[in-house]
């Protein structure tokens, strides 16, 4: 059961948080501007000065995999080179080619293979990994290798990842984004989420109430941010236990049981039953994902309300003015909290009535 009561409640709260993950997940924007210094500092200005033959987002398990796909999105089918998203390094790879790769695990054998074998071939290569261990080996003096600077707790470096991602590609010439501004629209997303703030001045505490006992239906209505709502079931399980549907709303529409069900239960049909009655399971909740604007954008839009009126839009360009980028990542730090306050609420992070927390 939620102890809803503990989110306005920054003294419990703060008790409940033993591992400071509020904290961790606020400096987002820190982590941004940290790997901004380390970027200039270690030299991507020199190796991103020609564009590359192709462009390959290398993942493996952890945040890797969601910040890539929002790269891969904000990119978008008009990049003027070829984006590979994989998660071993392609036998094709070479020198002409340019590599991004994200290491939530130091001793990732697959990975660090995957680099040496890269660098022998001589592409080029961004590496964020902790300075440590068979990547980092793999990496040194072959790649330009991006250490934490600010600490992040597993789960919660999606930013860093992210911002090394974007730094990349703007010196490449293939997007265009100002990472510090991103870094400065974090930290005002941090202050709106802060714990003294109450739930209905709190956009993450909002969002956490919204999801409490809820199924979510994490539905995109652009590819920019399916790829947020992939982060958001992420950050979902495994802070607060919680399992999300993630798909794009066109692909959504095509499976009709559940969209069927979302329909049902955004209209209102079951206002008079028994909340307590768990023997259908968890009442879907459906949210409804926009970053892009535009005429086609807000077509969908309206196209979406339309058949499910009482679904949540979640469209964080209509809170703050920036381009994709930085909207997709607001959104991306907003789930991470709303994740974290739901979890505590819940107990899964070690509040009311759970012995030991999820994260090792």
């Amino acid at each position: 059961m939620l102890d809803d009561v503990l989110l306005d409640d920054p003294a419990r709260l703060a008790e409940a948080d033993t591992g400071g993950l509020l904290r961790a997940a606020a400096s987002a924007g820190a982590q941004m501007r940290s790997t901004i210094e380390a970027a200039q500092e270690f030299g991507l200005d020199r190796l991103a000065e020609d564009r590359p033959r192709a462009l390959v987002l290398l993942t493996r398990p952890g945040v890797g995999p969601a910040a890539a796909a929002l790269l891969a999105a904000l990119l978008g089918p008009a990049c003027p080179v070829p984006v590979v998203v994989t998660d071993v390094v392609p036998t094709w790879i070479g020198a002409l080619d340019m590599i991004i790769a994200h290491a939530d695990d130091p001793g990732d054998p697959v990975l660090a293979e995957s680099i040496d074998r890269a660098a022998r071939r001589g592409a080029r290569i961004v590496l964020t990994a902790p300075a440590e261990g068979p990547v980092a080996a793999a990496a040194a003096g072959q790649a330009l290798l991006l250490p934490p600077r600010v600490h992040a707790p597993h789960g919660l470096g999606f930013a860093r990842a992210l911002a090394a991602g974007l730094l990349t590609v703007t010196k490449l010439g293939l997007l265009r984004t100002d990472v510090g501004l991103i870094a400065d629209e974090l930290d005002r997303e941090a202050e709106r989420d802060h714990p003294m703030h109450e739930s209905f001045v709190n956009p993450a505490k909002a969002l956490a109430l919204r999801l409490a006992d809820r199924t979510p239906l994490l539905w995109g209505l652009d590819h920019v941010a399916t790829a947020v709502a992939a982060h958001a079931a992420q950050s979902l399980a495994t802070f607060a236990g919680v399992v999300s549907d993630v798909a794009g709303y066109p692909q959504a529409v095509l499976r009709p049981a559940l969209h069927r069900a979302a329909v049902q239960g955004s209209s209102g049909h079951d206002l008079f039953a028994d909340p307590d009655d768990l023997s259908t399971g968890p009442t879907p909740r459906v949210l409804l994902l926009a970053v892009r604007r535009g005429p086609i954008a807000d077509a969908t839009r309206r196209a979406a309300e339309d058949t499910l009126p009482g679904a949540d839009l979640v469209a964080p360009a209509e809170e703050v003015t920036g381009d994709e980028a930085l909207c997709a990542a607001l959104l991306a730090v907003r789930f991470d909290l709303a994740a974290l306050y739901l979890g505590l609420a819940a107990g899964t992070l070690g509040g009311p009535g759970v012995v030991s927390p999820v994260i090792a």
